[in-house]
Formats: C-alpha cells, structure tokens, sequence
C-alpha cells in the first residue's frame, strides 16, 4: 500500500475528455444541472464505472452512486464525492476533480488488485452548484435531511421549469430512496476556489471546515413611468434604490471585516427599457462568515438597511431568505487521515477553512467527513479560466486515495480490538 499511487496523466485525460460536454469557445464549460450536456456526462460517467467494476445506483433525485466491492459489503460505505454540474460560465475543475478523482481512485483500485475492508462509493450528487436550481448543495442536502424530496422536486429555474420535470426530461431519476444508503465516511477533493495555498506555495490543503452561509432573494418595487415626463423628484425608480441597497450590501461585510464577504450576483431589472424608469428589480445575495453569531447579525443588517432604503426611496421590499448553512466542522480522525496522507507523500500544506459551499458540508451531519483542497491558478474559480495542474490535480488525488485507503484500514483495527474486548 505504501507504493499505492494514482495514475496521473489518465486523471488528467479525463478532465480534459469530459470538459468537451459543454465545452465554451473560451476553454471553459457551461453545463448547468439537468440540461442535455448534465445528461451526456452522466451518462459518460456512468459508463466508466462500470468499466472499473463497479454497481452503478441512481437514486430519486439523480444521485449517481458507484459502489466497488470491499471484503465486508455489510459495512457502511466509504464514500468519496463531489459534482459534474458547473456555473454558467465555469472552468474544468471545479466538482469535477473530486467526481473524477474518486472515479480514478476506483480506477487505481481495480487495476492493483486491492481490496479495502469496507465497500468505496463515488458520488456525483444532482445540483451542487445551485445556479440553475437555488439553493445550492439540493440534492446532498436532501441525503443529509436538510431538505425534503418535494422541495427539491419543485425547485425552478428562471424560465419556469421545475427541477423533478427537468430530471425526469433527460432519464435520470433513479429508484433508490434519497438517503437509504450508509456511509461510513465521506471525502470530497475540491480545488481551492481561492488563492491562500497558491500564494504560500503550499500543495495540499487540509480543509478543517466550511463557513457559514445564507442565501436571500429580494425584490424591490416601484413604479414603471416614463423616463422623459416624470420628474427627479416624483420617481420610485426601483433601481435608484437596489443601487442604493447594493452599497449597503458591500458596506456590512466590510464591519464584520476580515472574514465576512457579501455579494449581489444576480439582478433582473422591469421593465428593462431604455425610456422608462425601472419599476421592479429582483436581485440575489450572498452572505458568508464562519461564525454563525456574526453571519445573523449581518443578516439583520441586511434586512434593516433593504427596509431603510426603501422607506426613503417610496419602495417596497420582500426579503426571502433561500438557504441557510450554518458553520461546518470536520471530522477529526477523517482530517487526521488526510494529513497523514499528505505527510507520507511529502506534500507541502496548511489547514484550511473552506469560503465556498460543498456536498461535504452537508454530509458532515450524517457521517464523519473531511475534504482535501488542491491549489488553482490566481485563485480563480466560477470561471471559464479557472485552472489547476497536471501536477497539482494528482497530488490531491494521491492524497484522497491514501486517506480513503489509511481510514479503511484504522477502521478495520478499531472493530477488530472491539470484538475482542
């Protein structure tokens, strides 16, 4: 086991084979969950699971579950996850490294011959990213039993159309109830999506746990008039005031500094006329701070600053909250099998608090959970040039699979020495 290594440069072939199902003009992807190209790499996936194996299961939301046999298929698996669904505009690596790492871990198994205790499972969990379907995360949460099936079934998309409709439209609902599965243990391989482990030169992050986060959608009111009779001061221009609340948005962040960041990333404007003043506009915020004490009290600003711009603006505003994922702390055995992991290959590395959401901060309800971050380029994520090394994307992978292989192995121990005493 000590010489155990992935394969690199087909983990690599991989990466680049599967950025062609949605592949944009710019090197990136566009492959929003539930489309066509969600279909086609699915169904790709699928296809090289089975190759290395493994029993393929889909559950009722679209969960993709390959399961390798171990020596012991009445223990709980252990699971290794992440998503193939991207941002409009999003980059190779992003969920993908941790599908197909975990898919290349299997790999890596199957072409040695080893045999792990217990059972690996290689998750690509349906609507990670949440940019089609909010909230983020849908589906592990619904595994996790943060959401229900029905809600995420009657999730839709800004044109209307309905997330079960959607999973149904391209084949991908499964029998297998959400959630029915035991797990042992779960890793997710992610890159950074920031750039602390680029600019400390650092190979590995042990990612200790995630921050907090909360979700909203608003919606400003006023009056559609038009832009050439009505004067300066008899305007309710909805979007004088969403400008006005945008600021507010950036400047609370900025309180709660160095940590809290707050961001408005969507925004839809009505009439969206060049004559007439804006009489409605819907906009989305983003609020994250890995104490869940600071992160309300940023929400309560945010909602006293919307309704205090708006009754000086003659405006109304609803305030939705959307999704609210509390602070995340990892799994300390799961952790500690990472770092061993990473210190058996010599990798350089730090510990590490996750900015961005993840499958693995909702399974860490469920199951004890760690991740493994890899560096990527500037620190860009949620972009087309989004990039992360031949070298670097293989370290990560090699650490996954030694972690998965270190905790198979001290968990085998720790039932031997309890049927024992």
């Amino acid at each position: 086991m000590d010489n155990l290594q992935i394969n690199g440069p087909r983990l690599w072939d991989s990466l680049m084979e599967t950025a062609k199902f949605g592949g944009t003009a710019k090197g990136g992807i566009c492959r929003l969950t539930l489309t066509d190209f969600d279909r086609q790499v699915r169904d790709w996936f699928v296809a090289q699971c089975e190759a290395a194996g493994c029993t393929v299961t889909i559950d009722t939301l679209g969960n993709i579950l390959a399961q390798r046999p171990g020596r012991d298929n009445s223990l709980p698996a252990i699971a290794i996850g992440s998503h193939l669904d991207t941002q409009p505009s999003g980059g190779k690596f992003d969920g993908i490294l941790g599908v197909l790492g975990g898919l290349e871990v299997l790999r890596t198994l199957q072409d040695t011959g080893y045999e792990t205790h217990a059972p690996i499972t290689v998750i690509d969990w349906t609507n990670e990213e949440g940019s089609r379907f909010a909230p983020a995360m849908l589906s592990s949460g619904v595994f996790a039993g943060v959401f229900d099936a029905d809600y995420a079934n009657s999730r839709q998309d800004r044109d209307g159309k309905k997330f079960g409709d959607e999973l149904d439209r391209i084949g991908y609902r499964g029998t297998v109830p959400v959630g029915s599965q035991r797990l042992g243990a779960y890793f997710e391989l992610h890159i950074e999506q920031g750039p602390i482990l680029e600019d400390e030169n650092k190979e590995i992050g042990i990612v200790t746990g995630v921050q907090g986060m909360r979700w909203f959608e608003v919606t400003i009111t006023g009056r559609d008039s038009h832009a050439g009779t009505t004067p300066m001061h008899l305007r309710r221009d909805a979007l004088l005031g969403t400008a006005r609340m945008i600021e507010a948005i950036h400047a609370l962040a900025l309180v709660e500094k160095p940590l809290a960041v707050s961001t408005v990333g969507l925004v839809e404007v009505t009439p969206n006329s060049r004559n007439v003043i804006p009489g409605s506009v819907f906009f989305t915020v983003d609020l994250r701070h890995p104490d869940d004490a600071v992160l309300a009290r940023m929400e309560q600003q945010l909602r006293d600053d919307i309704a205090r711009i708006a009754a000086a603006s003659g405006l109304e505003s609803t305030v939705e909250q959307v999704w609210d994922s509390p602070a995340v702390h990892y799994d300390a055995a799961c952790v500690g099998a990472v770092r061993e992991a990473a210190d058996h290959f010599g990798f350089s590395h730090r510990d590490i608090i996750s900015g961005a959401g993840h499958d693995a901060a909702y399974m860490a309800r469920v199951t004890p959970t760690a991740m493994i971050f890899v560096p990527c380029r500037d620190g860009i994520s949620h972009n087309e040039i989004e990039y992360s090394a031949p070298e670097q994307v293989a370290a990560g992978t090699n650490v996954l699979l030694r972690a998965v292989i270190e905790h198979d192995r001290k968990e085998h121990e720790r039932r031997q020495v309890r049927a024992v005493s």
